[in-house]
């Protein structure tokens, strides 16, 4: 409980909302609990939070999206069932997309739309845990998206992780050996860049996660979610180095999922492409056979998993994928100078939170600093993760504990999709006045 009384947001109306919730273990609310938190103490004190919390773009929907699904629903495609391993036009061009901006080789029979990330993670922890009974765990790079842990909670299907924070480089090797030399593990599953830490694994650990998987054949999901969106560098030019790195110059074993939540800020029409190595599509797995009568990967997870969850994915946002997807391969749409934005307003948040004493925890990429973009990741000393996020919710800035997304580090996800232009004065006084409540010890050694 905050012994502050003088806050920004009245400390009655947070204290009465956190006595509402009952959270018994505060550093564990989940993203939406602390979502609707905020909403209460918003309508209740009439002030605006400084919202931090959820990763929601906060930028218009690419045009190029919009005005083909407009076009697809005039044509009344709302009428008719998708197919369910997607229209063909979104299939080329999604081979196309994963050639121009990652310099990979897929064939369009092995790009499926599904609902977004979410259900492209969700149908591949289905299907792969199933490939190989013996193998009854998936492994997590951590940190990184609570809600996939969830997905694993509803399967009640078993998963390890660890926190990279001290295994980046070669020391990765070692930490992932032991893991899956014991041939527990189906799949492992990471987001690059990283969600919350924005870290990027680099090629060298790229190489190392493909050995091994290929070593102790595990199908290695790799979450694109924030496709390109390392912005050291000019990852947008199609058919042109450097390219969005991914472990799929280096091994078969894998699944890409690439959304067009962030990158063309189309979230809501929940829209996405799970691409598949051509081997890993077609390859047969016995114990596949005997549960659903068919073995072929891709066969199951088209076939049985996605038509079992949603009978395929939105038709007319198919269309929308589609044409984003054309538009930035041939150089008309250059996405990712729309979603610079959250680079810029890292950049000045991060000034700020500094200027006040917090600290980055993911600070560096094997010695390069990281780039601003739509997350990073702050400590203030002396204060836990699930301390520091209860105690700015008094002062009017909303985020998520560290905690939540596998992280052994003491510290908060910021998100900076949220963040308005008219904020920053505000945020700099509300920082300012938590500083001053929070003096940290000036004992010298």
């Amino acid at each position: 409980m905050s012994q502050h009384k003088d806050t920004p947001i009245d400390h009655n109306i947070v204290q009465n909302i956190l006595d509402e919730f009952n959270l018994p273990d505060f550093g564990k609310a989940t993203i939406r609990e602390i979502v609707s938190m905020v909403n209460l103490a918003e309508r209740r004190s009439g002030k605006r939070y400084i919202r931090m919390e959820m990763g929601v773009p906060g930028l218009p929907p690419s045009k190029v999206g919009v005005e083909a699904e407009i076009a697809a629903l005039q044509k009344g495609v709302a009428s008719i069932y998708p197919m369910l391993d997607g229209h063909p036009q979104l299939k080329e061009e999604a081979s196309r997309f994963v050639k121009a901006f990652m310099d990979v080789d897929v064939s369009a029979e092995c790009c499926v739309p599904v609902t977004g990330s979410m259900q492209g993670s969700f149908a591949s922890f289905i299907t792969c845990s199933q490939c190989d009974r013996s193998k009854d765990r998936l492994l997590f790079i951590d940190p990184g998206f609570p809600v996939q842990k969830q997905q694993l909670v509803v399967l009640n299907t078993a998963y390890d992780s660890f926190d990279v924070y001290h295994y980046r480089g070669e020391a990765l090797r070692e930490k992932l050996e032991s893991i899956l030399s014991l041939g527990k593990t189906s799949a492992l599953v990471y987001s690059n860049p990283n969600n919350p830490a924005w870290f990027c694994l680099q090629d060298s650990e790229l190489k190392i996660i493909a050995e091994l998987a290929d070593k102790y054949d595990v199908i290695v999901i790799e979450d694109l979610a924030y496709f390109a969106m390392d912005f050291r560098q000019d990852l947008g030019r199609p058919f042109e180095p450097p390219y969005q790195p991914s472990v799929a110059k280096y091994t078969n074993n894998y699944i890409l999922l690439i959304s067009a939540s962030k990158a063309f800020s189309y979230a809501g029409q929940r829209i996405g492409v799970a691409v598949f190595s051509e081997q890993l599509y077609h390859r047969s797995y016995p114990d596949l056979k005997k549960q659903y009568g068919v073995a072929e990967f891709g066969n199951v997870f088209v076939n049985r998993v996605l038509y079992s969850l949603s009978s395929g994915t939105s038709h007319s946002a198919q269309y929308a994928m589609a044409a984003m997807m054309k538009a930035a391969s041939e150089g008309e749409y250059r996405f990712l100078d729309e979603v610079r934005e959250y680079g810029r307003r890292a950049e000045k948040v991060k000034k700020i939170l500094l200027s006040r004493q917090f600290e980055i925890v993911y600070d560096n990429d094997l010695g390069e600093a990281l780039a601003d973009g739509f997350y990073f990741t702050v400590r203030y000393p002396g204060m836990s993760g699930a301390e520091l996020m209860k105690e700015l919710l008094f002062y009017g800035i909303s985020a998520i504990s560290l905690e939540t997304t596998g992280s052994d580090q003491q510290g908060l996800r910021v998100c900076t999709s949220f963040i308005k232009d008219d904020q920053y004065e505000d945020l700099e006084f509300r920082l300012g006045k938590f500083r001053s409540d929070h003096p940290l010890s000036t004992k010298t050694t």
